[in-house]
């Protein structure tokens, strides 16, 4: 059970990352019934460490406290200084990874996480800004940089800043539920969770500056009938384009395919039905545009490693109600 949280600072380091960090860990709100974690900042480079905005903050903590960190959060590292992280913290990391520890990562942190070795072989991600020099720097890395996150089990990264506050809470609901993520992102005045909620990485949304614009009317038109029976030609039509330059804007606009966007969608519409009503799995199906409970399974199975039962056994909500 995850219980003790360490953020892993630097200088320059921005501030809005360490803060979402303290926000969603760092508060005590265990009179409202929410998890209370053991939460410190410590110094990867002797503090006080100055941030990206100028002031100085200062802690007790360095990088021995790591040593009984459940989770590890790095924010941000200063992408173009010629000087590495620092080797201690590095080591720091890979032994905390190696007893068992959680590592995350919010937005250019991940360049520390790969220095350390542990995004090697692995899915990860960093804003869209460094993606570039991330794969360029480190080759070994499955990097996906259209996401929110990538969650890889031991190793978690997420993009730019505001993923961070993405990332925080689905590590919050798949530990203690949806739930509890719920009221937490309720307290914090924010969603629980964008499109694509709590699996193991999250697809980019409609933009909504997109939504004015025939492309983004019809895709917002999609997400409101994903039970409906939608191809490439549907939308197309709906948006007064050609099937050709439909496939072609789409791909310029959001990259990958109009079925692998509505396939992201119809996922995310049957976790939602899975995490907060009662509903049959068959209605789930239908619901979601799957048509059949089998091909909702397979999906699953290709996207989550998971069954639709056995996620909803993970994710549901306590408080849900049947729909």
């Amino acid at each position: 059970m995850l219980r003790d949280v360490a953020v892993l600072a630097f200088h320059h380091a921005p501030v809005f990352e360490i803060g979402v960090v303290c926000e969603v860990f760092g508060l005590d709100r265990s009179a409202d019934g929410l998890p209370r974690f053991d939460f410190a900042l410590c110094a990867g480079e002797p503090p006080p460490l100055r941030t990206s905005s100028g002031f100085v903050v200062d802690t007790p903590h360095g990088l021995e406290r790591l040593a009984t960190a459940d989770l590890i959060v790095v924010p941000g590292w200063r992408v173009d200084s010629p000087t590495p992280p620092p080797e201690a913290a590095l080591q720091a990391l890979r032994d905390a990874h190696q007893r068992g520890a959680r590592i995350v990562s919010v937005c250019s942190g991940a360049f520390v996480l790969a220095a350390a070795g542990l995004l090697d072989g692995r899915r990860a991600t960093t804003h869209w800004r460094y993606a570039a020099t991330l794969a360029q720097r480190h080759p070994r890395i499955e990097l996906t940089p259209d996401v929110l996150y990538v969650d890889e089990g031991s190793v978690l990264t997420s993009a730019g800043t505001a993923a961070g506050i993405d990332l925080c809470l689905h590590i919050v609901r798949t530990e203690f539920g949806a739930d509890v993520a719920n009221r937490i992102a309720r307290r914090m005045v924010i969603p629980p969770h964008r499109e694509g909620g709590q699996a193991q990485y999250v697809e980019t949304p409609v933009p909504d500056g997109a939504r004015d614009d025939a492309l983004g009317d019809t895709l917002s038109w999609a997400l409101a009938h994903l039970d409906g029976d939608i191809s490439v030609q549907v939308l197309a039509r709906r948006a007064h384009m050609s099937p050709r330059t439909f496939v072609r804007r789409f791909a310029a606009s959001f990259g990958g395919t109009p079925h692998q966007w509505l396939l992201a969608q119809r996922i995310t519409q049957a976790r939602r039905l899975l995490e907060t009503t009662d509903v049959s799995i068959d209605e789930v199906a239908r619901r979601a545009g799957f048509g059949s409970a089998a091909a909702l399974r397979l999906h699953f199975a290709r996207r989550l490693a998971t069954s639709p039962l056995a996620y909803r056994r993970t994710f549901r909500s306590a408080s849900s109600v049947s729909a």
